[in-house]
């Protein structure tokens, strides 16, 4: 399946997502306001490094292998019930901790012991939340767009019903308690769908793991557990330093654009999940992959720079719309965010690419000296330019990300 014809039928998902996101944006700029935001923040940080630990961080090496073993059922099989045994054990294991130290959480990511019924929530849905994820996965693997594409709109929905509704009747609780269910409810829709695939069978999923294939499946843990651990980390810091010198209120602003950023690069993120990383799967010489690269940054890149002069130009609106008046001094930070984005989508390609390759200490490396890099970065442009300097660290990072990414990616050394 080409990179269009994806895209294609990727784009009623994305678009309502999207949109769902940008009207996320806009109830949550009215019933929680900008210091409400950096709470969302540090609460959506939280879940994502807790549940790549409740699913031994494991699906993007379920949808890796279940692309690379397209002509072998019986190994597919293999794969998803070691995958199913090892998300099953290790949510519920993680779901116990959450329940147990849900005090202790909402003291270090939100200030606040009163938000410890938050976590108790997340604890209690946590298993369904990464079933749901496990499943998406291996519909990805499968290139199964259609159902993979039905799920995420599902998804999108609940996201914006729930919340929505939350956020209007409990304010800043509802709404994050909305953000550590959601997911989990739309389980149902994705278990549905899956099970009138021909391929789908729930006893696919449960029996004994398979050591050799945990064992393959180690290596994009480690990749996604780094993940998970060092970018919402280094964003905890940068919230913490932007709330401790220049207040709730500026971090929220930044949250608010880190957001936004999030609504409109979806629409080629979201692909780009779909699409790469079985393709890269496949491909097996330098040749063939560098040939994909510049297939893809042909579409890509020419995307992102005309979404972002278009952004630009249309700032005020956007924040007007989208936001509220009380956000009007994040206008000021557009410029360097939409350039950051423009590298960030460069290097990501690249990325894809180790991680397709299965290079994951280049990978871990870069993960953890990058993550903290933005951190440094923030601190020292923060000094000089206040709340700007945190979009210039942006922009500046992935600059260099994408440099040393675009070297390692194509040492000819790595192909075999």
């Amino acid at each position: 399946m080409t990179l269009v014809k994806t895209s294609l039928l990727n784009g009623i998902a994305v678009l309502v997502k999207m949109i769902t996101l940008l009207g996320l944006n806009k109830i949550l700029a009215l019933y929680v306001g900008p210091s409400g935001y950096a709470a969302m923040g540090q609460f959506q940080n939280a879940v994502q490094m807790i549940t790549t630990f409740a699913s031994g961080a494991i699906n993007t090496g379920v949808t890796k292998y279940t692309a690379e073993h397209f002509d072998a059922p019986e190994k597919q099989q293999t794969l998803w019930k070691t995958a199913g045994m090892l998300s099953l054990g290790a949510s519920i294991f993680t779901s116990m901790l959450i329940i147990v130290f849900s005090e202790q959480l909402a003291e270090f990511f939100l200030n606040d012991k009163r938000f410890a019924g938050v976590f108790l929530w997340f604890g209690a849905t946590l298993t369904f939340f990464t079933l749901n994820a496990l499943l998406l996965a291996v519909l990805n693997g499968k290139k199964d767009i259609s159902r993979y594409v039905i799920a995420n709109i599902v998804g999108s929905c609940f996201a914006l019903a729930v919340t929505s509704l939350m956020a209007m009747t409990m304010g800043l609780y509802g709404a994050l308690v909305a953000l550590a269910v959601y997911q989990s409810l739309s389980f149902t829709v994705t278990l549905f769908i899956s099970f009138r695939a021909p391929w789908f069978k729930c006893s696919y999923f449960f029996g004994a793991i398979d050591r050799k294939v945990a064992l393959d499946l180690a290596k994009f843990s480690a990749m996604a557990l780094v993940s998970a651990l060092c970018v919402p980390i280094s964003h905890v810091m940068v919230r913490k330093y932007l709330t401790n010198d220049l207040g709730q209120v500026s971090a929220g602003y930044w949250e608010a654009m880190f957001r936004f950023s999030s609504a409109y690069l979806i629409v080629l993120t979201s692909t780009l999940s779909v699409y790469l990383l079985p393709r890269l799967s496949e491909l097996k010489s330098l040749q063939e992959i560098a040939r994909e690269v510049i297939y893809v940054y042909k579409f890509v890149l020419s995307a992102v720079l005309v979404m972002g002069v278009c952004i630009y130009f249309l700032r005020d609106l956007i924040v007007s719309l989208l936001f509220s008046s009380e956000f009007s001094p994040m206008e000021n930070l557009f410029l360097w965010q939409l350039v950051g984005d423009f590298m960030k989508i460069g290097s990501w390609v690249l990325g894809y690419v180790m991680i397709s390759r299965a290079q994951f200490k280049a990978f871990v490396g870069c993960e953890i000296i990058f993550s903290f890099s933005f951190v440094l970065f923030t601190m020292w442009l923060g000094s000089y330019y206040g709340l700007v300097g945190v979009v210039l660290a942006h922009a500046l990072n992935y600059f260099i990300y994408w440099l040393v990414v675009t070297i390692l990616v194509f040492r000819r050394s790595w192909f075999v």
